[in-house]
């Protein structure tokens, strides 16, 4: 028995986010269907599906490139040769940039130190055919004050007004080390890096960056709503479609160095 860790990458438009569901094409049930089929092909016989466990689910909709899985197999694997039949099966929506063998007590989610979220905004007044998987916003936005209003979330703090109402989860507290808003061009890219997600949380955080600088209100009022503790203070979740989880991190989260001009 062997332990693998994989990268997986995906556009997940057409899938009812990562975790498997009843009834529902998922990112899960596409990759464990295509592990299942690769494994048996070469000899092996599991004794049962193929299990994986992820970093961390994404809702529906939500994108990746850099989705941490593992997985048990019952002999080894040679690596470049199981990702080119692995990428042969999967939809070309999916796809698995690398693999390693990791020791027994790696867990692709319990052992993560940090995970990186970015979510893409188009700031102009007119669409484009080469807008997909970012946010159109047509009145302009204001960078300074979006990151302004970034830097109240910093440090570890109860992140209930940005948790989803339909989320049970009692755990509310995350440490977020990086909040920033950077703006190239028309293209605005939010990244959040954090030990851990809420359900929802940086769609939410996204959409109150929103609602603040459409009402022009103070960018402290993003201190506001995280001290209120209540989903109804923050602003609305909005389409997934821009998010991605670009990066997982199992060592501890050291900030990018700063350049000096």
């Amino acid at each position: 028995m062997a332990k693998y860790a994989i990268v997986v990458e995906y556009i997940g438009t057409n899938y009812a986010g990562s975790q498997i569901q009843p009834d529902q094409v998922t990112i899960q049930s596409e990759l464990e269907r295509a592990l299942g089929t690769l494994i048996k092909s070469e000899g092996e016989t599991p004794s049962g599906r193929i299990k994986t466990i992820f970093s961390g689910r994404t809702d529906a909709g939500v994108h990746a490139k850099g989705q941490v899985v593992h997985f048990v197999s019952e002999k080894p694997i040679v690596a470049s040769r199981f990702l080119n039949s692995l990428n042969g099966i999967l939809p070309k929506d999916i796809s698995v940039s690398s693999i390693k063998e990791v020791p027994d007590d790696f867990h692709a989610q319990k052992s993560g130190r940090f995970r990186r979220y970015q979510y893409k905004i188009v700031n102009r007044r007119q669409r484009s055919a080469w807008d997909s998987h970012s946010l159109l916003v047509r009145e302009p936005l204001n960078v300074a004050r979006m990151n302004e209003a970034l830097s109240f979330l910093l440090g570890e703090h109860d992140f209930s007004s940005f948790k989803s109402s339909q989320s049970s989860n009692p755990a509310v507290v995350c440490t977020v080390y990086k909040a920033e808003a950077v703006k190239s061009g028309d293209l605005i890219t939010v990244e959040i890096v954090a030990n851990r997600f809420l359900y929802n949380m940086v769609r939410t955080i996204v959409g109150t960056l929103l609602m603040i600088e459409h009402k022009d209100l103070k960018p402290g009022l993003m201190g506001e709503v995280l001290e209120a503790k209540d989903r109804t203070k923050a602003g609305p979740t909005i389409s997934p479609d821009g998010l991605t989880l670009v990066e997982v991190g199992y060592s501890p989260y050291q900030p990018e160095k700063q350049v000096s001009s």
